[in-house]
């Protein structure tokens, strides 16, 4: 298949360029395990690479992505929780000092969220990522109100309004709670614009999103 040959092709410079350069760092971590002190929540979207926007060396960031970079709330009933699972590791074994969820321009998923614009209700032919992304039917409502869900205008308040989601939803678990409110835990929000190439972060005291320099 051409695509994986493409991929092949990168590996290759990969191992001539990149691994060479990064191999006491790679032996460090074999060595000594890995140690991020940074969580990322992250869209799938293949344009939002959080490695590549915050050109990190391996091991400094855990990452973990999925459509909108959503975190749902707490809850222990039976199912397969992925997201809830790579929280607890990364706060309960990594121990990790900040948790940074970012969302970015143009997310087709918070655009399906508020438009409710769905390809099907199937499992296979949309069901998975209609029933996901119930998770900002709270947030849309506000968003809708005001903004209609029209426009580049409405679908920005949207991206905004799944970030400040994701954060309520995280405060949802006990030991993220906990850890927040004994200063040994910090939630951030940030939001990347695909067409500016800049990072806005979430303001606590404003409740705004103020690009980075």
């Amino acid at each position: 298949m051409p695509e994986f040959a493409e991929l092949l092709k990168g590996y290759r410079r990969f191992r001539e360029d990149t691994y060479p350069r990064q191999r006491d760092r790679f032996e460090e971590t074999i060595a000594l395990g890995q140690h991020p002190k940074l969580m990322i929540i992250g869209c799938s979207d293949s344009r939002v690479d959080p490695a590549q926007i915050f050109d990190v060396d391996p091991g400094e960031i855990f990452v973990v992505r999925n459509v909108a970079a959503l975190v749902p709330p707490f809850e222990i009933s039976p199912g397969q929780h992925g997201v809830s699972a790579a929280v607890e590791f990364a706060v309960q074994m990594l121990e990790v000092k900040q948790i940074l969820v970012m969302g970015h321009g143009r997310c087709g998923g918070c655009k399906a969220a508020l438009r409710q614009d769905f390809v099907g209700t199937d499992p296979g032919h949309g069901g998975f990522l209609a029933e996901w992304i119930t998770l900002l039917d709270e947030a849309r409502e506000p968003v809708a109100r005001k903004h209609g869900v029209e426009g580049r205008k409405a679908e920005l308040a949207m991206e905004f309004a799944a970030i400040r989601q994701s954060l309520t939803n995280l405060r949802s678990f006990p030991w993220v709670a906990d850890k927040e409110d004994q200063g040994d835990l910090k939630l951030r929000g940030a939001h990347f614009s695909i067409k500016e190439g800049v990072l806005y972060s979430l303001d606590e005291d404003t409740g705004e999103f103020l690009p980075e320099d």
